[in-house]
């Protein structure tokens, strides 16, 4: 099995750990946070990390680590979604072009083809510039211009499986094209989609934080490790652990997704060397 293979894995083994951490501190937060993340405290403004503030406090004297483990909600909640967006959209779009080939891969690969021209964070950001800041737009728009790597995996592995004899076997039993493509080539192109996946919720935090910082994304006094990082810039002289804390945060759940993905991806590709056997 794939998590056993994973758990033989040492640098698989941490990313997972980080992960599943994340997702536990994400889910009990109401309960590991040691005070409310909107709470504002005037008599401890910026008051350095501490016992009672391990991580400091901000410039109205709410509690930094409250509102680390409150961020990591957001940026789980548009990580998650985002790629769920774009998954439905990329292997849709893939599935169709690999398996009917023809004018209707043209169409969809040239379609593919343009959008990949347009640089994703500044159409992300021409995109968000029109709507307003919300959690929800930046989890639409972010799923909706980061597809295309997903339909080009996709189409590749069905281009590649829909040869093979059980598929032919399908066809000459008269299954439909839906019931061939939903059942017996999708489940089989899954590992690479599932390692893209992975990846793809790394990168959905990284733009989430870069709009957040921007003043683009989710708005104040909601906690975000990117709005945080734009709370400290002003102030990185003399608290610095309003940055820093924050950008820890990003750096190591962004590490953590790509060690998984990259973990995943040589577990389940044949043809590495260093492929662990379950």
């Amino acid at each position: 099995m794939i998590l056993k293979a994973l758990l033989r894995h040492p640098l698989g083994l941490l990313g997972l750990l980080v992960v599943s951490l994340l997702l536990i501190v994400a889910f009990f937060a109401p309960y590991l946070a040691p005070y409310n993340p909107l709470a504002i405290d005037v008599q401890h403004v910026l008051c350095p990390p501490s016992l009672s503030h391990p991580c400091g406090t901000d410039l109205l004297g709410r509690d930094i680590l409250s509102r680390l483990i409150y961020g990591a909600r957001i940026s789980l909640e548009v990580g998650i979604l985002a790629v769920g967006i774009s998954l439905a959209i990329g292997v849709v779009l893939g599935a169709l072009a690999g398996y009917y080939g023809g004018w209707i891969d043209t169409l969809i690969s040239r379609f593919i083809d343009i959008m990949l021209c347009f640089p994703t964070i500044f159409l992300i950001l021409a995109v968000i510039a029109y709507l307003e800041p919300s959690i929800f737009n930046i989890m639409i728009v972010i799923g909706l211009t980061s597809w295309m790597g997903v339909a080009r995996l996709v189409r590749a592995e069905f281009l590649s499986l829909k040869e093979r004899e059980f598929v032919l076997a399908e066809k000459a039993l008269g299954a439909s094209n839906l019931r061939i493509i939903f059942l017996h080539i999708l489940p089989n192109a899954l590992p690479p989609i599932l390692v893209s996946a992975t990846l793809g919720v790394g990168n959905a935090i990284l733009v989430e934080s870069a709009l957040s910082f921007l003043g683009l994304g989710v708005q104040p006094p909601t906690p975000s490790w990117g709005n945080m990082l734009t709370d400290g810039k002003n102030t990185l002289e003399v608290a610095w652990w309003l940055s820093v804390f924050p950008g820890l945060a990003i750096l190591i759940t962004v590490l953590g997704f790509n060690l998984l993905g990259e973990a995943l991806q040589e577990i389940t590709d044949p043809r590495s060397q260093r492929s662990l056997k379950s």
